[in-house]
């Protein structure tokens, strides 16, 4: 991908070589990943070339470039011409690629004018508060590409059900640890077992579901406890979650094991469909089965959800 030029390129990174880096760049028609869910979204840093180098090894399904929290606002320039540069050259990938810009009035309208002709699958806003910053990010994005917002003021936690506009908000993240502070809540609290903790996660949840969007949960930062690791990813498939922020590959590996549907999953939604269908057939809608219990047309739904999801 960057085989070519990457001498050069990293001499440009190094130095900062912004005039440079946009000589190196040329838009084209991507090819925009349009999957609706993803199990992994990985975190990577803008300026981080080494690290960009290898995202396409990972076996996360969706890799979120960060020009955000992590990149330091003098590296910002260089980071912002970098993903657009592995956008121009990546015609198109089975990940999901989501840049995350910075807040609408501290360069996120800047960076999108500039990112919307390499056609990232997504952008993601941080910092959202209403329904009047969505709309501002809509007004700005190419329509082609997909919008998602970070869940973490308190503000947006409170409003999420009123944050969606003409469907065009696909998948939201929720930002625990900023969404705790600007709750005024120590962060000692985040731990598996906190009642509150749940009760976030099951609103943030419940309400992304109710307006359409994918919901991603947090990033765990301590990314070398995988034992407690391990723990979150319990509770949240428990609740109901199938995707999770990370910034590691073990993290990576652990989530896409998670959330991967069983091959067994997928044989009992078809063996449910196969059989709901022909009592259908006969006028009975509501019917015992001895593998699988009592069977209707609410089980019958489950069932054609998680076939045509995967």
């Amino acid at each position: 991908m960057f085989v070519t030029q990457l001498d050069n390129l990293e001499k440009m990174v190094k130095e900062k070589d912004l005039k440079g880096l946009d000589s190196l760049l040329c838009a084209n028609t991507r090819i925009q990943n349009k999957k609706q869910s993803f199990k992994s979204a990985l975190m990577i840093s803008g300026h981080k070339l080494k690290h960009l180098m290898k995202m396409q090894t990972t076996s996360s399904d969706c890799i979120m470039l960060n020009l955000e929290d992590g990149v330091s606002a003098q590296e910002k320039p260089t980071a912002l011409r970098v993903i657009a540069y592995f956008l121009s050259k990546v015609q198109q990938s089975p990940k999901k690629i989501v840049v995350r810009v910075n807040a609408l009035d501290d360069g996120g309208l800047e960076e999108i004018a500039f990112l919307n002709k390499y056609k990232p699958d997504a952008i993601r806003i941080p910092k959202v508060r209403n329904i009047e910053d969505v709309k501002k990010a809509i007004k700005a994005l190419d329509e082609s590409i997909e919008l998602h917002i970070s869940i973490e003021t308190a503000e947006a936690f409170s409003n999420l059900k009123n944050l969606q506009y003409e469907n065009k908000v696909k998948a939201v993240y929720l930002g625990v640890l900023d969404l705790l502070a600007d709750l005024g809540l120590s962060q000692e609290i985040l731990i598996p077992e906190n009642p509150t903790i749940h009760h976030i996660l099951a609103e943030f949840l419940i309400n992304a579901k109710l307006i359409g969007a994918h919901p991603v949960s947090f990033v765990y930062q301590d990314y070398q406890n995988m034992a407690e690791f391990h723990k979150w990813l319990a509770l949240e498939k428990m609740m109901g979650f199938t995707s999770k922020g990370c910034i590691s590959p073990s993290q990576v590996e652990e989530v896409m094991e998670c959330f991967e549907v069983k091959d067994t999953e997928i044989q009992k939604a078809k063996y449910i469909i196969e059989l709901f269908e022909k009592m259908r057939e006969e006028g009975v809608t509501g019917f015992a089965d001895e593998k699988y219990g009592f069977i209707d047309e609410p089980i019958y739904k489950g069932a054609l959800k998680i076939i045509h999801k995967h």
